[in-house]
């Protein structure tokens, strides 16, 4: 395993990695193809459980459930059934009835008690469910629920719409001399623009936490992952983050005065980071992956403005894509976030290749900017020059592919 600051990554890892955690996912008919779209994951005892979603006003039914199994629980879950293919959201008093009834459907299946069973939905807007392929699905789950691999790979793969791989991430660290796992997956691919998390993505640990240091670790990480990516500049009705801590590691629980809490906080952004960047990575269509830092802004806020609307940028995600060392788009997307700026101290650089300096242009070798744009990855760097402010976005190339992909999406 690699060693990354204080823990430790877990290459194979899983949200089913920490202890108490079962996973699993089928085909239950939602989608055209024969891929998994139910999955759940199941929890053995009561997890302590906090979750994120999205800001748009039309809200998806299975947000309004999931919020009211958390509060009406104490803050606890013991299982999350998540479908692809149908958002159910735009569906009025049904789509709320059958959200609803896909959590009444998974109790009974799990045994639960509807106040532990969280629900969550990805895939067309506007449609209803077919609830009775769905019912038929969560009745098979708990037969597809395993602690290994194979349950964490199934229901990965359950929560894809146009994603073209799976997402997860894993890490473990020592908390009170015990050692503690924490696993995410997730799910996203196009209308990504989050303002809150992604579109889909959970986290498991085993670790002992308070629900209100949960809550709070979960919003603030949230804020510099999740709340940093943009692939299209939209941001969907389904927006879903939760986060599950089971308590099995062993350790005594965890809050902001704990000893080992920057730790365990640093090891849990390295997930959510992680699953974040691939989820830009993975963009509709997408080519390379870009990340923008912004460094020298006034606050960390204002460098997040500035870098989330240099990374939301058509122009310079289009550059990126035709490889043209075009830093006069990225300027622009600078000046026109809405945040303070000397218009004379701006540097930029494309990787290590400086193109600005001072606000004035730099001679470059275009040859050396050409082949670097066609990497995998593309570092830009701003440096404003006004101030202590940080903070770093990642995003996509903006391709053909992206159109063709969502001109058809419904067919």
């Amino acid at each position: 395993m690699g060693v990354v600051s204080l823990f430790q990554i877990v290459p194979a890892g899983s949200i089913t990695s920490p202890k108490g955690f079962q996973a699993g996912g089928l085909h239950c008919g939602l989608k055209k193809t024969s891929r998994n779209d139910l999955g759940a994951i199941y929890c053995e005892v009561p997890a302590t459980a906090a979750a994120v979603y999205t800001t748009n006003v039309f809200q998806a039914a299975p947000l309004k459930v999931t919020r009211e199994s958390i509060a009406s629980n104490n803050g606890q879950l013991r299982a999350v059934v998540v479908n692809s293919g149908n958002a159910n959201a735009c569906t009025g008093r049904q789509g709320e009835a059958d959200a609803y009834a896909m959590r009444a459907a998974a109790a009974d299946a799990f045994g639960l008690a509807a106040g532990e069973v969280a629900v969550a939905s990805t895939g067309v807007i506007g449609e209803l469910l077919p609830m009775d392929r769905v019912a038929r699905g969560i009745a098979g789950l708990p037969a597809a629920l395993s602690v290994g691999d194979e349950g964490a790979d199934q229901f990965a793969q359950a929560i894809l719409t146009t994603d073209l791989v799976k997402k997860e991430s894993c890490v473990t660290i020592t908390v009170d001399g015990h050692e503690v796992t924490i696993g995410g997956a997730a799910k996203g691919s196009g209308m990504i623009h989050p303002n809150m998390a992604t579109m889909l993505a959970f986290v498991t640990t085993d670790a002992a936490i308070s629900p209100k240091a949960l809550q709070s670790l979960l919003g603030e990480t949230t804020d510099v992952t999740f709340n940093m990516i943009t692939v299209d500049g939209d941001t969907s009705t389904n927006d879903m983050l939760i986060a599950m801590a089971s308590g099995l590691a062993g350790n005594t629980e965890l809050a902001p005065e704990h000893p080992d809490w920057d730790n365990f906080a640093a090891a849990f952004r390295y997930v959510c980071q992680t699953l974040a960047q691939a989820i830009a990575r993975d963009g509709e269509g997408a080519t390379r992956l870009v990340e923008v830092t912004v460094s020298g802004a006034v606050t960390d806020l204002s460098a997040q403005a500035i870098a989330k609307t240099v990374i939301g940028s058509s122009l310079v995600k289009s550059a990126v894509f035709g490889a043209d060392a075009n830093w006069g788009r990225i300027i622009a997307a600078v000046g026109r976030a809405g945040e303070p700026v000397n218009p004379d101290t701006v540097d930029i650089q494309l990787g290590d290749i400086l193109v600005l300096s001072g606000s004035q242009p730099v001679a470059f070798d275009e040859e050396e900017a050409l082949e670097y744009l066609k990497g995998d990855t593309v570092v830009i760097h701003v440096e404003l020059h006004n101030g202590p402010g940080h903070a770093t976005a990642w995003g996509c190339d903006l391709t053909y592919d992206y159109v063709r992909i969502n001109a058809a999406y419904r067919t």
